[in-house]
Formats: structure tokens, C-alpha cells, sequence
């Protein structure tokens, strides 16, 4: 479905996206994931065929966004980081005007238009205003709006952000939905739940490079460890020497993170030797204790 080799996005003298090579399946979900600036919004754009590669080859759909770009756009579905409803509109509008842009007729707009407010769980606010809309509802009226066209690849950036649980889940279950009919589904996000119940594969990006590359077990069993003890210490106390205890110890300021291969076995040598936590958690390593080591936990602009 998508194709990029050695893909470069300058602006100006700046290099956004620094020669990477991303390959897309039909049928799977494959995500990005990188803190802010690390190139994965210009990659989605160039991919949306809306913003021109500055080098490299970019395949989308089979075809050259420089030369095809229509052609791809017309069978695509985009869902942006912020919703762009038109306020002016109901919801069930939003749907049938959206829909006349990619030619449907009054009548087959209408259908859509119904069929999905169906999928979107919508129906019954079909006639309201945008405006009072809670976060969710929109969100799920900005996914709807863009099956519109019944696209093979959907691209959705941040698609949860600022959504309370209980929404997110709901969302989750629509794209699960959505996967099962065929359609290819291409997610950036911050949240690394969410990478892990959605992606099937996934790139880590930072300053622009691909710097992992594989499903959410396959990185987690790469990077980190079957299990992390968090051992949490008084304010000011310094940190015990734990280091022989683990693969590899990270001393934060509120806690030490071991990251093991049982967490109870080196909980119990903490205790032997004398080291007392204010308390102690054992976990599961997650995608974003590898998210955290391959890209820092600097705050980065």
C-alpha cells in the first residue's frame, strides 16, 4: 500500500525526514511513533500525497504522488490531528456535503450518510448542531466523514488525543471494525497503549530516522525486558546501588526502574541486602519503556 525508500522531506535547510525506508502491507495497521518534531507528521503528509517528497522514492496505491496525487487523494480516507467539522452544519450534513466532493449524488450521499452515522453511533444526534458535540462524538463524526469515499488506506493522526477512556476504547473498536473489512490503517500517536492494541507493525522515528522497526512484542522483547520493578524512595533519599540487580537500572528522580527478567527475584535480593522502598511495583515491560530508551526522556520541541 505505501512504499518509501531513502524518503527525504526538507524545509528550507532543515531536514525533517532523513532518508528512511517504510514499507505498508494491505490489511495491517502500522503506526509511527516518535516525540514532537521527530518527522512523523511530514511523513504522513507526504504520504497523504499533499506535501512533495524533497528526494527519495515514495510509492502510494501503486503510484507517484508527484504525478498521481488526485488519483490517490480520491481513495484515501484522512482523519487530522484537530477536527475541522463545519460548525454550520449538522452532523448529518457534515457527512452528505463531504460526500458530494468525491461525486456521489444527492441520493447516494444520503444513504452514506445514514450508513454511517449507523457505524459512528451517531443516529441519534443525526440533526445537531456540531457545536455542542462532546470530544468524542466529533471525533468519531471526523472518522466517519473520512470513510466517505470507502477508502483502502486511512491515515489518522493523534486520532485520540484528548479523549477520556471510556471514548478512546470506543474508537479503538471502530478501527478494529474497520480493519477487519480490508481497509489498511496508517496511525500516528503518542499514547503507547493505544500503539500496542492497534499496530501490527510500527517504526520508531527521531530526528527524522527510523531508529526501530517491528511489532509491539518484537521491539518490547528487542529492547527492554520481560518485567520492571519500580522501587520508589523517599524525596531527597539517595538511590541504593541496585545496579548487579538487573540488565540495566534507570535512577529517576521519584524512583529506580529495574529492568529484569523476574521482577520478584530481584525485589527479593533488594530486601536481602537491606533496601527498603517506600513501596515496590512489579510489571509487564511495555512499549514504552522502548519508546523512553531509543528516543530519551528529554522533553523535545
Amino acid at each position: 500500500m505505501v512504499q518509501a525508500k531513502a524518503l527525504v522531506k526538507r524545509f528550507g535547510e532543515f531536514e525533517a525526514v532523513r532518508g528512511i525506508d517504510v514499507e505498508v502491507r494491505r490489511g495491517e495497521a502500522f503506526g509511527f511513533l516518535g516525540p514532537n518534531g521527530a518527522g512523523k507528521s511530514s511523513t504522513m503528509r507526504m504520504i497523504a500525497s499533499v506535501s512533495p517528497r524533497s528526494d527519495g522514492e515514495l510509492k502510494v496505491l501503486g503510484m507517484d504522488p508527484s504525478v498521481d496525487g488526485p488519483r490517490i487523494r480520491a481513495r484515501l480516507g484522512v482523519v487530522p490531528q484537530q477536527d475541522n467539522l463545519d460548525n454550520e452544519l449538522t452532523v448529518r450534513q457534515n457527512l452528505q456535503v463531504y460526500s458530494r466532493y468525491f461525486g456521489l449524488s444527492r441520493a447516494a450521499a444520503r444513504r452514506k450518510a445514514t450508513e454511517l452515522l449507523e457505524f459512528a453511533q451517531l443516529s441519534d444526534r443525526a440533526d445537531d448542531e456540531v457545536e455542542p458535540l462532546s470530544g468524542g462524538m466529533k471525533r468519531r463524526l471526523t472518522i466517519a466523514r473520512s470513510l466517505v469515499n470507502d477508502p483502502e488506506l486511512l491515515l489518522l493522526d493523534e486520532p485520540t488525543t484528548g479523549l477520556d477512556p471510556q471514548a478512546r476504547h470506543l474508537l479503538w473498536d471502530k478501527l478494529f471494525r474497520l480493519k477487519s473489512r480490508g481497509v489498511t490503517l496508517i496511525i500516528t500517536t503518542h499514547y503507547m497503549d493505544e500503539a500496542e492494541q492497534l499496530c501490527d507493525r510500527l517504526v520508531v522515528m527521531d530526528g527524522g530516522r527510523i531508529v526501530a522497526e517491528g511489532s509491539p512484542a518484537e521491539l518490547i522483547d528487542r529492547y527492554s525486558t520481560r518485567e520492571v520493578l519500580e522501587l520508589r524512595f523517599p524525596p531527597g533519599e539517595a538511590a541504593p546501588d541496585v545496579a548487579d540487580l538487573a540488565e540495566r537500572v534507570e535512577v529517576l528522580p521519584d524512583r529506580v526502574l529495574l529492568y529484569t527478567g523476574s521482577g520478584e527475584t530481584a525485589l527479593e535480593c533488594a530486601h536481602a541486602r537491606g533496601v527498603r522502598p517506600l513501596s515496590s511495583l512489579v510489571r509487564r515491560s511495555t512499549l514504552e519503556d522502548v519508546f523512553l530508551r531509543l528516543t530519551g526522556r528529554e522533553l523535545t520541541e
